[in-house]
């Protein structure tokens, strides 16, 4: 590596300080040069996909961090936030040469790693761990790994395609949602757009296109606009220091409201918007009232996240209004200390505060979430749901809805009374007994609406609590988690009959008979992870959901077959089956060669389901379900008896088996979307979908899917029921 061009790019990174300097900002220039120099070297010879050489990523890292105002130790972090992946090179040196702060934060983005999406879902879930708890530490952690993960989307042309849309994928799902709780628009805007352009293409590139289209247009007349209210605002407010800025919405914005809305182009009114900015909330409000006056405004597109911030503290007036041309078009109006949190967001308490300080409730309240989603997460080792409350919880779109005392409860689109319920207290969540909605009564699977007046009705009766129905009706992870730890505490011995019930129905199903001694022996490290110290506690985890099953199963099956080749334990007994031939659809009729195969409507038995075998005339062997409605339950009282023979599933059925699913959900737009895109993302064949509406607001949609297993099709299930608004996802009989 030539040393002309390292010493060239710090002279960049060292400018780019300089000029940060003007605004109030200070560094420790021996630190960040000693820690260019550090990274320079240990990269030596590494290069990147694209060809260039590595140390190129942490220096364009760096580069961000700067721009987006962090400190020193974060600069100096951020230039060597690979070393310790990548080299052999360890924090315990980072400490030594750049203080503990410097190798907390290091440490802090290295254990992050990377997260798979289709596969290792363990790995998943504890990448995702570390990362809220290493946020929680130090929120310049991921800081830093935001600014990581935009630098990959910006050089990730050189990657392969499906690992481009798998990087896309997480990077829409997990990195733009806390950027945005975080509150830094351009990072998070930027991230969503640059992963839109690899999940869809066509209509990024649609987009695009009509932006170009109607840019000269738009911009004409927002020019004129905003000459005409400079002029009316010098008249009314002489006094007011006031700047004008425009905005565009980002390509993903504009997608959101098309794809997932159904809205036409010109039928967006935010696209383009002016922003104006002056010194004091007084001001802000009498602008507004100038801008009414001078404007029609367009009814109920007026939001006042002044005096009701929104979740990531932004705060701003925005009004949509109609100008005498008949262009409607968006008024955002803000002091320059919110347009300061609006841009940067947490970043700002560096670039303008040098920092955060313990003192500070304020920030303290905004990184309350973190906590949430590490403590939401406690009791449960599903990686599905560390995605889900990210997504749910962290969505850009809120809803407000007022207690009856006037206090403002903020929570995700789609959320139901229960969510309302727990996000006022845990307390106020578990003694519900019902809800009222202006007034008048509602379920509790209501989905609240921005402007709802909601009041929660309690009782304190002995015995009272929440419904095992309301995990499927909550939405945030806020709600489910406190469920869950109500059931964990008050309902031990329900939980463990319940768990062990549900637990040998499951190993009934796959066939095995596993003592609980040795369920111990082989779960060891899930036990562990858990910190369950017995079969009980393991049974109780099941019962109030902490443990899913259709996730540890195949874990627990894995085990066994590796336990049995070493050895032969008595506590595992094994099913012998008389020796039949097997047909040609991968089930084992006994006492039957190569007969014709035919399996039932009624109950579309699946690899996993315990079957049986029912003699027709002319059709062969008809395949049901043991438990199916048709299946006499004491086969010795039915009226052919002999027609009714035993059957299972050979060890080679065949690849796919189709099944139809109904799924309950609230009637909301983008439902239909959600529940393809999980289909897709699952690659599982889709052959028919259809939706109706039902009464109080709710919806059904039915699929028929193809699925390998009984297991298989439950992890399809499993996924299907995050989806926020779904109540609950059941197999369909004819």
């Amino acid at each position: 590596m030539l040393k002309e061009d390292y010493e060239k790019n710090y002279q960049l990174l060292e400018s780019q300080m300089r000029a940060a300097e003007k605004e109030g900002k200070s560094y420790d220039y021996a630190l960040v040069c000693r820690a260019f120099e550090w990274c320079v070297n240990a990269h030596e010879g590494q290069k990147r996909s694209s060809g260039e050489a590595y140390y190129y990523h942490p220096f364009h890292v760096c580069e961000i961090i700067i721009s987006l105002g962090m400190d020193s130790q974060s600069i100096a972090a951020a230039l060597l936030h690979d070393v310790v992946e990548d080299t052999p090179i360890t924090v315990e040196e980072i400490k030594e040469n750049f203080g503990e702060e410097v190798a907390l934060i290091v440490d802090g983005v290295t254990k992050i790693g990377r997260i798979f999406f289709s596969t290792k879902e363990q790995q998943q879930a504890e990448s995702l761990r570390k990362m809220l708890v290493a946020m929680a530490k130090d929120i310049r952690v991921i800081v830093i790994k935001l600014a990581d993960r935009l630098h990959n989307m910006r050089t990730l042309d050189a990657m392969p395609e499906q690992k481009r849309r798998d990087i896309a994928l997480e990077t829409m799902e997990v990195y733009a949602p806390i950027a945005h709780r975080l509150g830094i628009r351009a990072v998070k805007e930027e991230l969503e757009d640059r992963a839109l352009f690899y999940l869809d293409p066509v209509a990024y590139e649609e987009i695009e296109n009509l932006l170009k289209i109607k840019k000269d247009e738009r911009e004409k007349i927002i020019k004129e606009i905003r000459a005409r209210v400079e002029e009316r605002l010098g008249e009314n407010l002489s006094g007011a220091s006031v700047t004008f800025q425009g905005r565009v919405k980002s390509i993903n914005g504009i997608y959101r409201k098309m794809y997932v809305q159904g809205k036409d182009f010109d039928e967006i009114y935010d696209i383009y918007a002016i922003r104006i900015i002056t010194n004091t909330v007084t001001d802000c409000y009498n602008i507004l009232g100038i801008m009414h006056d001078m404007f029609r405004p367009i009814p109920n597109r007026f939001k006042d996240y002044i005096s009701t911030p929104k979740p990531n503290m932004y705060q701003s007036l925005h009004t949509t209004v109609i100008s005498r041309e008949g262009v409607p078009f968006e008024i955002q109006i803000r002091t320059w200390e919110m347009h300061h949190t609006a841009e940067f967001g947490i970043a700002a308490h560096w670039k303008y505060k040098e920092g955060i300080t313990e003192s500070d409730t304020k920030m303290e309240e905004r990184l309350a979430w973190i906590r949430q989603l590490i403590d939401s997460q406690q009791e449960s080792e599903d990686a599905t749901d560390i995605i889900s409350t990210i997504k749910v919880d962290l969505a850009p779109e809120d809803v407000f809805a007022v207690t009856p005392k006037g206090d403002v409860i903020n929570l995700p689109v789609g959320a139901t009374i229960v969510d309302f319920a727990f996000a006022i207290h845990s307390a106020v969540g578990i003694k519900m007994v019902g809800a009222k909605v202006d007034g008048k009564i509602v379920p509790i699977n209501h989905v609240i609406e921005t402007g709802e007046i909601i009041e929660i009705l309690t009782s304190n009766q002995a015995g009272r609590g929440p419904s095992r129905d309301w995990l499927k009706i909550a939405v945030t992870g806020q709600a489910k988690s406190k469920i869950r730890s109500w059931f964990k505490k008050e309902k031990r011995p329900e939980n463990i009959v319940t768990g062990k019930a549900e637990f040998e129905r499951e190993l009934k199903q796959w066939g095995l008979n596993i003592s609980d001694e040795l369920v111990l022996e082989l779960l060891e490290s899930a036990f562990k992870k858990q910190k369950l110290d017995n079969i009980e506690d393991f049974y109780a985890a099941i019962g109030y959901g902490g443990i899913t099953l259709s996730k540890i199963m195949p874990r627990l099956k894995d085990e066994y077959n590796k336990f049995s080749k070493a050895s032969k334990p008595l506590s595992v007994e094994t099913v012998v089956r008389p020796k039949t031939a097997k047909s040609s659809d991968g089930v084992i009729v006994e006492g039957i060669d190569n007969c014709l195969i035919k399996f039932s409507k009624c109950c579309t038995p699946l690899p996993g389901d315990e079957i049986i075998g029912f003699i027709t005339r002319g059709h062969g062997v008809s395949i049901h379900k043991r438990d199916c409605n048709n299946v006499p339950r004491d086969l010795s009282l039915a009226a052919e008896p002999d027609r009714w023979l035993n059957a299972h599933w050979a060890s080679n059925q065949r690849d796919n088996f189709t099944s139809s699913l109904q799924i309950m959900g609230v009637d909301r737009e983008g439902m239909l979307l959600d529940v393809t895109t999980v289909i897709y993302n699952l690659r599982v064949p889709l052959h028919a979908i259809n939706a109706r509406q039902v009464k109080n607001g709710n919806c059904i949609v039915n699929i028929t899917v193809s699925a390998e297993s009984v297991e298989h099709l439950k992890n399809i299930i499993s996924r299907l029921e995050k989806i926020h608004g779904v109540f609950s996802v059941d197999r369909m009989t004819q």
